[in-house]
């Protein structure tokens, strides 16, 4: 939500009026020097919506601020081409409303449309997010980062690594989307301070590594490529089971860590809709993205989340620092998913991460079932999902 600067207002003052932290209001007006902000300069108010409002006989400004229980200057900074005296039925004044309701649908599949549409809402209404592209696709389709909080801890989080695991970017997106709401409404995650979080962490978070795999299994393959998918797919036009990228290739056995070993001994030789590690590490664009990512960044914690099986892998060949296994036993003790330090597997992105950088790794795999698994169960793993976010922001 828009408003115009007046000359005795403040970002402090903004801040009180519409009870968001005055950081988090500097956070979404970076442009704006809070000493030296210029009269009608807009400014962005988080978690608001300026909402349409038409005048009825009798009412008046401060009459309607009552009727909806807000201060009566946050109507006056909203409509200040409107006299406080002169309203007019029929005319249409703004209302400041607060965002209270998580924005994504949790009750059907979500493809790279519905994330884009939610990543797009989520800026505009929590400016403070920050959003990049880190890479594109094979189809060329953007590949997404949204990065929050201003500590010096810094917490990546990804999920849809695989095409039909795509619940696992429902559940990331709903969980910065609650994540969002619990900053701006003053309001705790399971006890936890929300703000808190946010000073202290940095959180950067990739909701689909496979952006053209997710939308083959949501939608069918593009005309252009049908043939070419079908094929690989044993020319079936079933995609449910599909997990790689468009052109084959196990996007989670993409990586240098061993990847040797998981090309001797994966079944598929060829592009497959599942297991193909490609013709040698980080051979496809979605993989190299995520790789530079980390590259790139000093990440303290990297959680990759997955699905199935009710349990996390913590470890890889002895390069799992001391302090993942204090993060990972606070894990287990929140969601109830079993903490499981070695398993035989190779050339994923947490066992890379944890090679090259010695620091704490997790691959989190939510639910139980097949994949993919059924929203009809999205409470239950939402809830065991949002207990290992709060675990990892608050002990890594």
């Amino acid at each position: 939500m828009e408003v115009l600067f007046r000359s005795e207002d403040s970002l402090w003052y903004y801040s009180r009026l519409f009870m968001v932290p005055v950081s988090v209001m500097e956070d979404s007006n970076p442009d704006i020097n809070p000493k030296n902000v210029e009269i009608s300069k807009k400014i962005i108010i988080p978690g608001y919506e300026a909402v349409p409002y038409r005048i009825k006989n009798g009412d008046t400004l401060a009459g309607i601020a009552a009727s909806k229980n807000l201060p009566l200057d946050a109507l006056f900074l909203l409509n200040q081409t409107h006299k406080p005296n002169q309203l007019f039925p029929n005319e249409t004044i703004l209302i400041p409303e607060r965002v209270t309701m998580p924005f994504l649908s949790t009750t059907k599949p979500c493809c790279s449309a519905n994330l884009y549409e939610a990543i797009s809402y989520l800026k505009r209404v929590y400016p403070f997010i920050n959003v990049s592209v880190i890479g594109k696709s094979v189809l060329g389709n953007p590949i997404h980062e949204i990065r929050i909080g201003r500590g010096t801890k810094k917490v990546h989080m990804n999920a849809s690594f695989h095409a039909n695991e795509w619940i696992t970017t429902l559940i990331l997106m709903d969980l910065l989307n609650h994540f969002l709401l619990s900053i701006t409404n003053g309001i705790a995650i399971r006890g936890v301070s929300s703000f808190q979080l946010y000073q202290n962490i940095e959180l950067s978070i990739v909701p689909m590594v496979n952006p053209d795999g997710v939308d083959l299994v949501v939608h069918g393959p593009p005309d252009s490529l049908r043939g070419e998918v079908m094929k690989i797919n044993n020319n079936s036009d079933d995609f449910i089971h599909w997990k790689a990228n468009i052109r084959g290739v196990d996007l989670n056995n993409q990586y240098p860590a061993k990847w040797e070993i998981e090309k001797e001994r994966k079944l598929p030789k060829l592009p497959a809709s599942r297991d193909f590690p490609g013709n040698s590490p980080l051979t496809e664009p979605e993989a190299i993205a995520m790789a530079e990512l980390a590259k790139s960044n000093p990440f303290d914690c990297v959680v990759a989340f997955h699905t199935q099986g009710e349990e996390f892998y913590w470890g890889y060949e002895g390069y799992e620092p001391p302090e993942a296994g204090n993060i990972a036993k606070a894990m287990e003790r929140l969601s109830g998913y079993k903490a499981i330090q070695y398993v035989d597997s190779h050339a994923g992105y947490k066992d890379w991460y944890i090679q090259e950088f010695k620091r704490p790794g997790f691959t989190i795999e939510l639910g139980r079932g097949i994949n993919p698994l059924p929203l009809s169960r999205y409470k239950e793993i939402y809830s065991r999902a949002e207990a290992i976010f709060i675990a990892v922001l608050l002990h890594s």
